[in-house]
């Protein structure tokens, strides 16, 4: 991959800074792009000298003038789109959630189409959300019917990416992962496995709010694949499957008392309890797509990813007291 310059936006969120920290040990130019200030899941895992290799530019994607700028000003040849608000907050005020989710993502992609050809790439994250309620093992070309406002503004921005390539001849690629897990995830629904690592390194109790089977997909291996999703030189308008690997929730707490075991001592116990509600999305997604487009994708067992982040957070607690405020909400 030669290097670009990269926007990230929605740089100070979870998978955000995972984009950040492979794009710099990578050797990118990254300019990053949020309404908050505030970097604390980039100092989670990444040290101050990493972060500082980044810019960083403050902004709000649902202000057309900032994103057309920051574009111009930095020379951004490839946009990686994270920015928008999750599940919770569109359900309870679904306006914003249009403003941000939707109308954001259509200024992304106008201030590509500005940029006169300077722009070749988008990656946007899109959501298993866009299927709704599922038991079976699903693939793109299966219909969508959503059940939530995101999973909604989800599927909106996949037609509205396909109309701007129709129109403006601008590719880009929609990623749809299911429970991205690791340090930084803080907030969803799907964050409770990895609260529940938190927790049980902290010695805390921790209920995780849905049981069954899901899609889990480390951190590292979501972030690579956005990265090379903006990376590619593939035309079109394409929407793709992030499958991880399908495990039931007893596995993973399996997992989390293994690695609580290998840091804190054989006679260490996590105290983690979970639902019997599935999610309301499937519980499988088909990767075979991604895989034939892009190539093979890095793939981190759920074993050795709950072990690093369970090792990452018990490092974290070492240094000081870990920020719980996430397990009380």
């Amino acid at each position: 991959m030669s290097h670009s310059n990269f926007l990230v936006t929605g740089a100070h969120g979870f998978i955000g800074a995972w984009v950040v920290k492979r794009l710099l040990a990578a050797g990118e130019n990254v300019v990053m792009f949020d309404l908050s200030a505030d970097p604390k899941r980039l100092r989670l895992i990444m040290d101050e000298d990493e972060i500082a290799r980044a810019a960083f530019v403050a902004g709000d994607i649902t202000d057309p003038a900032a994103v057309t700028s920051v574009i111009e000003r930095h020379g951004i040849n490839r946009i990686i789109h994270l920015a928008g608000l999750m599940v919770p907050v569109c359900k309870a005020n679904p306006r914003l959630g249009a403003l941000v989710n939707v109308v954001g993502t259509i200024n992304i992609f106008e201030a590509a189409i500005k940029s006169a050809g300077q722009v070749r790439r988008i990656a946007y994250a899109s959501s298993a959300a866009v299927f709704g309620n599922s038991e079976d093992i699903v693939t793109e070309t299966q219909d969508v019917n959503p059940t939530t406002h995101y999973g909604v503004f989800k599927r909106c921005n996949e037609d509205n990416a396909r109309v701007f390539y129709l129109d403006n001849g601008l590719s880009s690629i929609g990623l749809r992962p299911l429970t991205v897990y690791g340090v930084g995830r803080d907030f969803g629904l799907t964050s409770d496995p990895t609260k529940a690592m938190k927790a049980a390194v902290v010695g805390r109790p921790y209920h995780i709010r849905f049981g069954g089977s899901t899609d889990f997909l480390f951190a590292a291996d979501a972030a690579d694949a956005f990265i090379r999703s903006a990376a590619t030189d593939l035309e079109g308008a394409h929407v793709f499957n992030l499958h991880g690997e399908t495990v039931s929730l007893a596995e993973v707490v399996r997992e989390i008392e293994e690695s609580l075991r290998a840091v804190r001592g054989p006679k260490a116990r996590a105290q983690i309890t979970f639902s019997d509600n599935a999610l309301p999305f499937p519980a499988k997604l088909d990767d075979t797509a991604i895989r034939n487009a892009l190539g093979d994708l890095p793939a981190t067992s759920p074993a050795d990813g709950v072990r690093a982040t369970v090792e990452r957070f018990a490092e974290l607690s070492r240094q000081g007291p870990l920020d719980t405020s996430d397990l009380d909400s």
